[in-house]
C-alpha cells in the first residue's frame, strides 16, 4: 500500500451540506460557517453551487473577500453557463462534474457514453482556458463501467484537469472496491485523487480511509456527516479515525471539532444524534456502574481518546445503571458529602425514579442528596424577578426579563422565533458575563392531555469549560416552565464554578 502520510480535508457542508433535506443557509450564515471552517484548519471549502441562486453568489464573493487559508471552490455541471458563473463568482477554482454510470446516462442525462465524454473534456478545456484549478468528479464513479470511467479520467487529465474526485454517490462502495478504483485512476491519470463518499450504507468514513490507504490525496467531507439521504462522511469521525487508528496527518484543529458541529447544528437547524461518533452529546457521557467505575480509575477503560483532544468533557449521569462510584463522583463535583448510608439511599431513590421512566437531571441529582443529607436548598445566584412577553400574528415576540444576581438587578431585552426563544435568549444576555453558558438541548414533554396539559420542560446547558449541566422544571405555562428550568441550570452551573474555586456549599 502507498498510504497517503498527509491528507487534505475539502469541507462541503456548504454545498453538500446544505442539500440536506430541509436545509437553507442564508449568505451570512454561510459566511460565518466558512469562517468557522478556516479556523478549523479544513484545505479547501467548498463554498456553494453559484448558478443555484443570487444568494450563492453572493456568499461566495464575500468568503473570496477574505483572504482565508483554505482554497474556496465552487461546483459546476459540464456547461458553459455553469462555468461562467462560477467565474462571475470570483472563484479560481471549479469542481466540475457529470454523471458516467449507464444508470444516470440512461435515465437523467439521456445521453450516449461518446456525448458525456465530450461534456466532461469541454468543461475541463473551458475552465482551464480562463485560468481555473479544475477538479473534475465523475457523478455516481462507484457504480460505472470501469473501463469507460478511466477513460473519461484519463481523457480529462490530457486536457489539464489538476485533480481528479472519485464519488460514491449512493454509498454503494465497500472499502475493498474503493482501494482498487482508487488505485486504477491514480495509475491511469497520475494526478491527485480524491474520494467522495455517501454514507447510505454506514460506509462513507470506512471507503474513505480505504481510499487513504491506497494513495488518495483527499476527502470530501461535512460537518456532522450532513448531506442527501444518509449523509457525506463525517470531518469529525474520518479525522480522528485517521489520526487515532492510521497515523495519518492532516490540518485539522480537532480541539475545535465540538465547537464547530453545534455551531453548523444551529446554523442548519440539523440536531445531531445523542450517540453519534466524537461530537455526539453522549460520547463522553457514563452512566453504567461498571463504566463510571472503570473511568474514575483510569479514563482509558472505557473511553478511545481523551475528550479534551476534541474540545469535549467527559460527564457522568445518574440513572438506573448508575452505581455508587458514579452517583458519588457527581456529588463530588458540587462539593456535595455523604456518609456510605446516605450514598446508598440517594443511589437506590434515584433508581426508583429512572425505573418509572425517567431521567434524572443534574438539578434532580442534587435536590434528592439535598433531601437525603438534610442539608438546607442551595443558595441561589439568579433569582428570577419578573418577566414580560409580547407576542402575536404580527408581532416579533419580544420578551423583557428581569434578574437579581448577588443581590444586583438586570434587565435585559430581547427578541426571537417565539416567546421562549425570546425568554431565554434575555436570561443568557444577563448571564453571559457571569455564567458564560449555552444552551445544549432544550426539550418540551406534555405530561397531561388537554388545552390545560401540564408541561415538562428539560435543557442542558454547557459553561466555557465544557461542563453540562441539566435541569427540567414542569407547570402550566411553557415560557414560565421553559424560564424556571433555565434559571435552575443556571444556579446548577454557578454552584459547580464555586466549588472548582475551592468554595463550600453551605
Amino acid at each position: 500500500m502507498t498510504s497517503s502520510k498527509n491528507i487534505r480535508i475539502f469541507d462541503t457542508t456548504l454545498r453538500d451540506g446544505e442539500q440536506t433535506p430541509g436545509v437553507t443557509v442564508s449568505p451570512d450564515q454561510k459566511f460565518e460557517i466558512a469562517m468557522k471552517l478556516d479556523e478549523l484548519g479544513v484545505d479547501i471549502i467548498e463554498a456553494g453551487f453559484p448558478v443555484v441562486s443570487p444568494g450563492e453568489i453572493q456568499a461566495i464573493r464575500k468568503i473570496m473577500k477574505q483572504g482565508l487559508r483554505a482554497e474556496i471552490c465552487g461546483l459546476a455541471r459540464t456547461t458553459k453557463n455553469d462555468i461562467d458563473v462560477a467565474i462571475g463568482s470570483d472563484l479560481g477554482y471549479i469542481h466540475t462534474f457529470i454523471a458516467t454510470s449507464d444508470i444516470h446516462m440512461q435515465y437523467k442525462l439521456k445521453m450516449s457514453r461518446e456525448q458525456v465524454l465530450e461534456k466532461a473534456i469541454f468543461a475541463v478545456e473551458y475552465a482551464k482556458k480562463h485560468g481555473m484549478i479544475v477538479e473534475f468528479s465523475a457523478e455516481d464513479a462507484t457504480r460505472s463501467d470501469r473501463e469507460f470511467l478511466n477513460k473519461v479520467f484519463k481523457a480529462v487529465a490530457e486536457v489539464g484537469a489538476d485533480r481528479i474526485d472519485i464519488p460514491d454517490t449512493v454509498g454503494y462502495s465497500t472499502p475493498q472496491y474503493m482501494s482498487k478504483l482508487v488505485t486504477d485512476v491514480i495509475n491511469s491519470t497520475g494526478l491527485p485523487v480524491s474520494v467522495h463518499c455517501h454514507n447510505d450504507f454506514g460506509l462513507a468514513v470506512a471507503n474513505s480511509i480505504a481510499g487513504f490507504q491506497v494513495g488518495a490525496k483527499c476527502a470530501h467531507v461535512t460537518i456532522n456527516g450532513l448531506g442527501e439521504r444518509a449523509g457525506n462522511a463525517a470531518l469529525e469521525e474520518l479525522v480522528m479515525a485517521c489520526q487515532c487508528l492510521y497515523k495519518i496527518e492532516h490540518n485539522i484543529k480537532t480541539e475545535l471539532l465540538y465547537d464547530v458541529s453545534k455551531f453548523v447544528s444551529s446554523a442548519m437547524g440539523i440536531i445531531v444524534q445523542p450517540n453519534k461518533a466524537i461530537i455526539g452529546e453522549n460520547a463522553f457521557g457514563h452512566e453504567s456502574g461498571i463504566h463510571t467505575h472503570g473511568i474514575i480509575n483510569n479514563p482509558l477503560t472505557y473511553e478511545p481518546i481523551s475528550p479534551e483532544l476534541v474540545g469535549r468533557k467527559r460527564w457522568m449521569q445518574a440513572g438506573k445503571h448508575a452505581g455508587a462510584h458514579g452517583i458519588k463522583a457527581i456529588l463530588d463535583e458540587f462539593g456535595i458529602t455523604t456518609t456510605e448510608s446516605q450514598l446508598k439511599e440517594i443511589v437506590e431513590r434515584q433508581k426508583i425514579i429512572a425505573d418509572a421512566g425517567k431521567s434524572i437531571t443534574t438539578s434532580d441529582l442534587l435536590s434528592l442528596a439535598s433531601e437525603v443529607i438534610k442539608n438546607k436548598q442551595f443558595d441561589e445566584s439568579f433569582k428570577l424577578n419578573d418577566f414580560h412577553i409580547v407576542t402575536g400574528l404580527n408581532i416579533i415576540p419580544t420578551a423583557v426579563v428581569k434578574l437579581n444576581i448577588h443581590d444586583k438587578d438586570f434587565i435585559a431585552s430581547e427578541t426571537g422565533v417565539g416567546p421562549v426563544d425570546a425568554a431565554l435568549k434575555a436570561i443568557q444576555t444577563i448571564a453571559h458575563g457571569i455564567a458564560n453558558i449555552k444552551i445544549r438541548e432544550y426539550k418540551l414533554d406534555s405530561i397531561t392531555g388537554g388545552s390545560d396539559a401540564l408541561a415538562e420542560v428539560s435543557v442542558k446547558v454547557e459553561d466555557k469549560e465544557g461542563n453540562i449541566i441539566s435541569a427540567r422544571k414542569s407547570g402550566k405555562d411553557i415560557v414560565v416552565t421553559s424560564v424556571q428550568a433555565m434559571i435552575d441550570a443556571i444556579n446548577k452551573t454557578m454552584l459547580k464554578k464555586l466549588i472548582e474555586k475551592g468554595n463550600k456549599v453551605k
